[in-house]
């Protein structure tokens, strides 16, 4: 029974935990660079080697060892993308004005490099356990890929829900090909065939699985699949998928322009709330339409007063007797 129960837990924690170890490596301070560097590095060594030494056994324990080797590769590549060095020839915001194909050509150089990193790691997979026993690796790594890009090309094409506080500073300027809106047509399409891929999947489980490895490695991978499709049904309904990493993020400095400038002379001066870029803008702004409203009124008083001396105006407005006597050099 432990064949049937253990590795969806084993799956689960593994997606969550790796997810949020991730954002929280990658949400560290600037001075840590190096160590996210040394992570990614011996995640990617680790992993290959992992993979290697159970390309042949079909052992129940051997399919836990695929399976999260290939999960910390994924993982590695992920660093390198969420740190900002491997992303794509144009790492910045798309356009306002882009449509289209042209916006399409943007997101795509935006991420390139990216992608040419996830193919090398497929590449890599396939290498490895090519021939051997064991395709638990290839399997995981085929599920990750396909829903990965069913959700890139979701989030590009719009969806209610695009989750993106999840996104650290250094590619937050993807958010920019995020469209927020009704979903496309692609949506109902590629959750359809999802759903229909990880029913057959848990079929092979129940009718074709008979040793503890295939049990074992079916589960793993169908827990995997349906992790993804729950992560695509996020992107439509408005479920708490950010608490579920609430653990790993960091909390975001604010853009430049809502940063107050600090002079030399005031770096040791108490901390002050820091205020939006057009506070100090708009009370001047209304100062100067109050004052010009004020000299309207003034004036149009003085006018009336000038043609209307004896209107008795000028003890309603509280001008003393003095004033009307002044107004043009008569009194009333």
């Amino acid at each position: 029974m432990a064949s049937y129960f253990v590795p969806p837990v084993f799956a689960a924690f593994l997606w969550w935990f790796s997810t949020g170890a991730v954002l929280l490596l990658v949400g560290m301070s600037g001075r840590f660079g190096w160590l996210r560097a040394v992570i990614a590095i011996g995640l990617v060594v680790g992993s290959l080697i992992g993979l290697a030494a159970s390309a042949d056994d079909v052992s129940a324990s051997a399919a836990y060892v695929s399976f999260t080797c290939t999960i910390l590769l994924w993982g590695a590549q992920e660093i390198a993308f969420l740190a900002g060095w491997l992303t794509g020839p144009r790492a910045e915001p798309c356009p306002a004005n882009a449509k289209g194909a042209r916006r399409l050509g943007f997101a795509l150089r935006a991420i390139l490099y990216h992608e040419v990193a996830l193919l090398i790691c497929g590449a890599a997979i396939v290498a490895l356990t090519w021939g051997g026993s064991n395709p638990v690796a290839a399997w995981t790594f085929a599920a990750l890929w396909t829903l990965r890009q069913s959700a890139k090309i979701n989030l590009f094409l719009g969806v209610p829900v695009t989750n993106d506080q999840l996104m650290p500073i250094p590619v937050q300027f993807l958010k920019t090909y995020f469209a927020r809106k009704s979903v496309s047509a692609f949506f109902p399409i590629s959750v359809s065939l999802a759903c229909a891929a990880l029913v057959i999947m848990i079929q092979r489980i129940v009718e074709v699985a008979a040793t503890p490895f295939e049990i074992v490695s079916l589960t793993l991978v169908s827990t995997l699949f349906a992790l993804g499709v729950l992560e695509h049904w996020f992107m439509l309904l408005p479920m708490p998928a950010v608490t579920l990493w609430s653990w790993g993020m960091r909390p975001q400095s604010p853009p430049e322009e809502m940063k107050m400038d600090q002079s030399p002379d005031s770096a040791d001066s108490p901390a002050v709330a820091v205020t939006p870029l057009t506070s100090p803008i708009t009370a001047p702004t209304k100062c100067r339409d109050s004052n010009a409203r004020q000299r309207l009124e003034d004036k149009f008083r003085q006018r009336f007063l000038e043609q209307h001396p004896a209107s008795g105006l000028a003890t309603a407005v509280g001008l003393g007797a003095d004033t009307a006597v002044t107004i043009n050099g008569r009194t009333s």
